[in-house]
């Protein structure tokens, strides 16, 4: 699926929560939209499959009696993203449109609340670290190729210094602060890099230590994206080896919210983690 589809999905769920808060039919909403619509092509909009013009979104919004001019920039800004190219299109050769939608998610995301069990989180990871990971998973690789996937990589966390940075959470399993594909200097410099980002304002790290009871986390890693616009538009990245799966029915990323709600209580505290990560990277001194 292409990376665009994210964006009128979130803005057809939308719509479709309006138009139902407001007891309102498909074809009721069609005749304000203008020429051309009708019931099963609301339904298609709502559905995600495709877009809307924004002059048209204004008509509708105005039907539902959308008033707050902030929610109204959102969608208009949804309805005008949703065959938008972002940078990262220029990478297409070597990414895939799984690895494209994370991009534009993370792009339009507020925040970010990952939890991995062997790897450092691709946001926080330095171009060194990067390289040696990538080159590991994906073997077969040019040099040229993984190459272009680190600079993807450290392009993304740019998200991390905008205007409005994406607030991040991030729970790190101890496992993957102990990596053998990293040489001691690229996990000393990696482990420093932590340090220096939980002193920003919008990062967070806390660490699962080796010796954590049973939890729900043992399932596998995920990362839950936040959206401004409503959590009923959160989305869960589940990747693997050769896909990534998308979770976006609210129930279901209620699920993962709640897991991670238990993750936190068995990770350390933020600033116990903090000194877990100073004491390793004295280990890790070359």
């Amino acid at each position: 699926m292409s990376a665009p589809s994210v964006r009128r999905r979130r803005l057809g769920a939308e719509l479709r929560r309006l138009r139902e808060g407001r007891g309102v039919k498909g074809v009721d909403a069609a005749r304000h939209i203008g020429e051309g619509w009708d019931g099963p092509r609301v339904s298609r909009l709502e559905g995600g499959k495709l877009g809307i013009k924004p002059a048209e979104l204004v008509s509708l919004l105005d039907f539902y009696e959308v008033t707050d001019a902030a929610r109204r920039d959102i969608l208009l800004a949804l309805a005008r993203d949703g065959a938008r190219r972002g940078w990262w299109q220029t990478y297409r050769e070597v990414i895939s449109p799984a690895y494209a939608e994370l991009i534009a998610l993370e792009a339009d995301a507020s925040s970010l609340r990952s939890y991995q069990t062997l790897l450092v989180p691709g946001l926080l990871q330095t171009a060194a670290y990067a390289r040696a990971s990538i080159a590991a998973i994906n073997m077969n690789s040019t040099a040229e190729a993984v190459n272009a996937l680190v600079e993807v990589r450290m392009a993304r966390q740019s998200v991390l210094a905008r205007p409005n940075p994406l607030e991040v959470w991030a729970i790190i399993h101890e496992a993957a602060l102990r990596p053998t594909f990293a040489s001691p200097q690229i996990m000393n410099d990696q482990l420093q890099r932590l340090l220096d980002l939980v002193e920003l304002p919008h990062v967070s790290i806390q660490i699962i230590p080796l010796d954590a009871p049973p939890h729900p986390g043992m399932a596998g890693p995920y990362t839950v994206l936040g959206m401004p616009e409503s959590a009923d538009l959160d989305v869960v990245l589940v990747e693997h080896v050769a896909s990534a799966l998308y979770v976006e029915d609210p129930v279901d990323v209620a699920v993962y919210n709640a897991v991670f709600g238990h993750l936190r209580a068995h990770a350390l505290p933020l600033a116990t983690s903090a000194d877990l990560i100073a004491r390793m990277k004295k280990e890790h001194r070359p």
